[in-house]
């Protein structure tokens, strides 16, 4: 078992704590689910949505959350994908177009590519045009050459499965 922040090299958690762990981490999902799905679009009587000073604190770093999220670990990668959802919803419609970029660049495998189509498939239920976002973004990326070569043919593979 590979050391994590809370243990060092050598120990391990007790089956308990791991799991009360797992309790807290899907407990503040639940209530970041409830922040970001509950702020209703204002109208003309309505004050702004209320901000989510976590998530916006996360928008600068949706490509290291992707990282990690494809690494895919034990239980992590299953509440940081919820994570990335969240985000993606929250700060739309960048973040999601920007997630799905890196996630379909990155993705070296089948089960990591799931990711991306899993993503897609929980946020084009509640987001508009994102396919064409997203490939608006890809070009985008492209076209300003922020993408070494084997990571466009890395992203072309990608697209090319997906499709």
């Amino acid at each position: 078992m590979p050391a994590s922040v809370i243990t060092p090299p050598g120990l391990t958690l007790q089956d308990g704590v791991r799991d009360a762990c797992d309790r807290v981490i899907q407990l503040l999902l639940l209530n970041l689910q409830k922040l970001v799905y509950n702020r209703a679009g204002p109208s003309l009587a309505d004050s702004p949505p209320r901000p989510v000073p976590f998530l916006d604190a996360l928008k600068s770093h949706v490509r290291e959350l992707c990282v990690e999220t494809l690494r895919l670990e034990r239980k992590r990668f299953l509440w940081q994908h919820q994570l990335l959802a969240l985000l993606a919803v929250y700060s739309a419609p960048h973040c999601a177009t920007d997630a799905l970029f890196f996630l379909l660049t990155l993705a070296r495998s089948q089960e990591e590519l799931a990711l991306a189509t899993q993503l897609y498939a929980v946020l084009s239920s509640c987001l508009t045009d994102l396919l064409p976002a997203t490939v608006k973004t890809c070009v985008c990326q492209i076209h300003a050459g922020r993408l070494p070569e084997p990571q466009i043919a890395q992203l072309f593979r990608n697209l090319a499965l997906v499709v």
